[in-house]
């Protein structure tokens, strides 16, 4: 049986990294973007384009109720979507906060609560993996502290529902990489790029390539016994 994986922001950067690989690893993948121009571009076999507003929680239980009629269940959920505004604390407007953690962490948090009950009846260890950042605790970096706040927040919910749903065998992990090239690199001017790159040991940023095999990972039979963790890909540099 195909096994069928969500994958959250799947028309930006780091979630068609993450969508073709699993496409490869042979799950069939449906991909949830508010950016339907983005999702049209990824459509072929073995992908389901399914735009959808992930800040609307009535929104995500309406499309998972449509992939359950359509497949049956869900063995995967990567929580991908995600976005960074750059407003200083202690001026970050109201509503820029609400919008940060609604895209962030509500997201996640309600995709998960409807993956879970899709996931209860189908076979071997099922999956949920949240992209974090090393932003949740580098503060030598220059995330934004509504960034921070929403990322830790989502480790925080990897490490109870994995507590929570072990032995039901739903296995969950954060992977929380530093610098990695997506278009959020549009987010902060060049001075500041150039100068969070250097920071990185190998002199580069990461590439979505790279994350979407430490998805792949964890999805596979080999990361079944991996479970509440945060794997925080940096290249070494955050080593004390």
């Amino acid at each position: 049986m195909t096994r069928i994986a969500v994958v959250t922001g799947a028309a930006g950067g780091l979630g068609r990294a993450i969508s073709n690989q699993l496409m490869d690893d042979g799950l069939h993948v449906c991909g949830l973007d508010i950016d339907a121009q983005g999702l049209r571009h990824m459509v072929c076999e073995g992908f389901d384009a399914m735009q959808v507003d992930l800040t609307d929680a009535s929104a995500i239980a309406s499309v998972f109720e449509q992939i359950n009629a359509e497949h049956g269940g869900v063995d995967v959920l990567v929580n991908n979507a995600g976005t960074c505004f750059m407003s200083e604390f202690p001026d970050i407007p109201a509503d820029e906060f609400d919008r940060q953690m609604a895209v962030n962490f509500s997201s996640a948090f309600h995709c998960s609560q409807a993956a879970v009950r899709l996931m209860q009846d189908r076979n071997g260890v099922r999956k949920i993996v949240n992209i974090s950042s090393n932003g949740a605790y580098n503060f030598d970096v220059f995330d934004p502290p509504h960034y921070r706040a929403s990322k830790a927040a989502m480790d925080t919910l990897t490490k109870d529902l994995a507590r929570r749903f072990a032995r039901d065998r739903i296995a969950v992990n954060s992977i929380a990489p530093a610098m990695t090239e997506t278009p959020l690199f549009g987010v902060v001017s060049q001075e500041v790029l150039d100068a969070a790159i250097a920071q990185m040991p190998h002199g580069r940023a990461m590439q979505p390539d790279e994350v979407a095999a430490w998805v792949s990972f964890l999805v596979s039979p080999a990361g079944d016994i991996s479970s509440g963790n945060v794997i925080i890909l940096n290249q070494g540099r955050d080593v004390r």
